[in-house]
């Protein structure tokens, strides 16, 4: 049964620059159905949130310019559930937002936070883990995060150091020892093969109470921004009092603002299928592949082709011939090849775009 002091909030402010060309300023990955689905990621989200939360419940907070967006992609949320940023400001800044508006509405709420662009495959064993972590926080004053097993020794992921905690009757919630952001692969390889390190998968639950006791303690200049503009939220004034907010707000995320010095941090234990989906090889171990190993969406003939990643267009063929271990995405004005292994390169083709004028493309 939906809890009624559930609720949800969706951050989906992202621009999703290592998924270039797909992903554009305009047009970011979350409001893209990479995976051929039927679905958006920010819908699959929603969805899946639904199933513990009432949808008037869930909340996304998002850049200003996706307002209609988000709206069109989930016709069942109301105007008033979609909280705009006028700039980007990481993840503290969205998560107070919502805490406050959050507060109008039920002091006794407990928060799911969760990205608006991850993959999960086994959303029984998500909302299983949810519901052990919501009771973890309605039972104590602990901020928790889902950790995610690890399969490989992955360097685009943080990792989330762990010890039991005898003080639980769950074997899966343990202690938070350290936070540690994407280390090489030595480093990556020793925390897989020492068995107390998840991935960090950037996805919080917590009482509203607890949370905004937490931003009172390590960030208590920006929950004062906040709290100064309270009797706007809701209003007509909302707008430019968040702009006045952000105008002044730091830069900071979640992890590094309240999640590394807190001292009642939790990690439950979890495996549900889930990738953040930050790159496009980590999409392509989930898309249907070829008897090559070439992972496809849209309409493509490989011919000694192998370990591919190929993104192609309604109505277009791709044609590979002899190529191996290459990234193609192909959009309706832009053509990216490049290596799996140089895939991290990315981000720094975009900025380059951004630096020779050629905005039109980013």
């Amino acid at each position: 049964m939906v809890n009624p002091h559930n609720y949800a909030v969706i951050m989906a402010g992202g621009i999703g620059s290592r998924f270039w060309p797909m992903s554009r300023a305009s047009f970011p990955k979350q409001f893209h159905d990479i995976l051929g689905t039927g679905r958006t990621l920010i819908k699959m989200t929603f969805d899946r949130l639904a199933k513990m939360t009432p949808e008037e419940n869930i909340f996304v907070v998002t850049n200003e310019r996706y307002r209609d967006l988000v709206l069109e992609q989930l016709p069942g949320m109301k105007a008033d559930q979609v909280l705009c940023e006028p700039f980007m400001r990481n993840t503290a800044p969205c998560i107070a937002y919502a805490n406050f508006r959050i507060a109008q509405r039920d002091p006794k709420a407990r928060i799911v936070v969760a990205p608006s662009d991850h993959l999960i495959t086994d959303e029984s064993g998500f909302i299983e883990t949810l519901e052990l972590a919501i009771k973890e926080t309605s039972t104590s004053k602990n901020l928790v995060t889902l950790g995610i097993k690890p399969h490989r020794p992955d360097t685009g992921y943080g990792y989330i150091q762990f010890d039991e905690d005898q003080g639980t009757d769950s074997d899966r919630v343990m202690n938070v020892k350290t936070f540690t952001e994407k280390p090489n692969l030595e480093l990556a390889q020793s925390f897989l093969d020492s068995g107390d390190f998840y991935w960090n998968s950037g996805i919080f639950i917590w009482s509203l109470e607890n949370i905004q006791q937490s931003f009172q303690d390590h960030l208590p200049e920006m929950y004062e921004l906040f709290l100064s503009k309270n009797d706007a939220f809701g209003g007509n004034d909302e707008t430019t009092a968040i702009e006045q907010i952000y105008g002044s707000c730091e830069n900071i995320s979640i992890d590094y603002g309240i999640m590394e010095k807190a001292q009642n941090v939790k990690v439950v234990l979890s495996d549900f299928g889930w990738s953040d989906l930050g790159t496009w090889g980590s999409l392509c171990t989930h898309l249907d592949q070829d008897d090559q190993g070439n992972g496809i969406v849209g309409d493509c003939m490989a011919y000694q082709a192998v370990n591919n990643v190929v993104y192609g267009q309604p109505n277009k063929l791709v044609v590979l011939q002899g190529l191996n271990d290459f990234i193609v995405v192909d959009t309706k004005d832009a053509l990216l090849i490049c290596k799996k292994s140089d895939e991290q390169k990315i981000k720094s083709i975009v900025n380059d775009l951004k630096t020779s004028k050629e905005e039109n493309y980013v």
